[in-house]
């Protein structure tokens, strides 16, 4: 199965999608040729939108994106959003 991710104009991830292999080329390998049929795929049921691959393993893309994450387009990766600190009683 392959996972894409839906980011946002900020790079924020919307929603995260599992494609069957077989819909796409190279049998889903990470390449830009599945990625831009992946985005194909998508938009032809009416899901705009940037995709991107992610991998459920981390294998590529730093981890798995979840919603919520950030895609960043210079290091290529998601990145886990920051939990919030915790307040510490005084």
């Amino acid at each position: 199965m392959a996972h894409v991710a839906r980011i946002d104009e900020d790079g924020i991830v919307r929603e995260v999608h599992v494609l069957n292999n077989s819909d796409l080329p190279d049998d889903g390998a990470f390449t830009p040729e599945v990625e831009a049929a992946a985005n194909a795929l998508q938009h032809s049921l009416g899901l705009d939108g940037v995709w991107k691959l992610t991998s459920y393993n981390g294998n590529f893309r730093g981890v798995y994106a979840g919603i919520g994450y950030k895609y960043d387009s210079d290091l290529d990766e998601f990145v886990a959003p920051e939990a919030p600190e915790e307040e510490v009683a005084e």
